[in-house]
């Protein structure tokens, strides 16, 4: 070989050891795709982001449930969280509980309802629907009726003041966003178990 190519030549090796070498060992690994639903198939992501404390940051969830001592039981529940910039841990925004229970709905003082076909009521920190009749005994309870609960604790006066915090989000939108996101729960559930009214 002519002396005058070997510098090219080992130039050329060299950075095709590299890149097989970066192909092999990759220095970072791609994060997995978000869940586009959260909250047992509850919430779309896209609506889960509207429960905000002012203060952004990615959206995840916690789910847990239990069926208690017996199978005619219901309770299914997640904790939505935040992403924190300056933390490892996330923070808890809101908690929605999906349970059965035996007492009729009701309106609470002061709340505005949800709209037509649905049974429920919206504030800035809470919100509640029914889910359509039917819906309890497809999720295996023996109770009259399956009720899904909101709390968003940002937005609780009582705790706002005790804390000396301000609202970071008006409460006539959090009404808005937290009915919106009671419409998507009753729909989505009462698809899921096949008992839309």
């Amino acid at each position: 070989m002519d002396k005058k190519w070997l510098p090219l030549t080992v130039v050329l090796g060299a950075a095709g050891v590299a890149v097989l070498t970066a192909s092999l060992w990759p220095d970072h690994e791609e994060d997995p795709p978000l869940p586009q639903t959260l909250c047992h198939g509850a919430l779309s992501r896209k609506t889960a982001e509207l429960i905000d404390d002012g203060k952004g940051g990615e959206v995840s969830a916690e789910e847990w449930e239990s069926e208690g001592q017996s199978t005619d039981y219901v309770f299914k529940a997640c904790s939505g969280l935040r992403a924190t910039p300056d933390s490892d841990y996330p923070r808890g925004v809101y908690k929605l509980v999906i349970t059965d229970t035996k007492s009729a709905p009701h309106n609470k003082k002061g709340s505005v309802p949800l709209g037509h076909g649905f049974t429920g009521w919206a504030l800035p920190d809470q919100a509640e629907v029914t889910l359509p009749a039917g819906c309890a005994a497809r999720m295996g309870s023996t109770s009259p009726y399956i009720t899904a609960s909101l709390e968003v604790p940002s937005q609780e006066e009582e705790r706002l003041a005790r804390l000396k915090e301000k609202r970071l989000v008006d409460p006539d939108t959090a009404t808005r966003n937290n009915a919106t996101v009671m419409r998507e729960v009753a729909t989505k559930l009462a698809k899921r178990y096949n008992c839309a009214a």
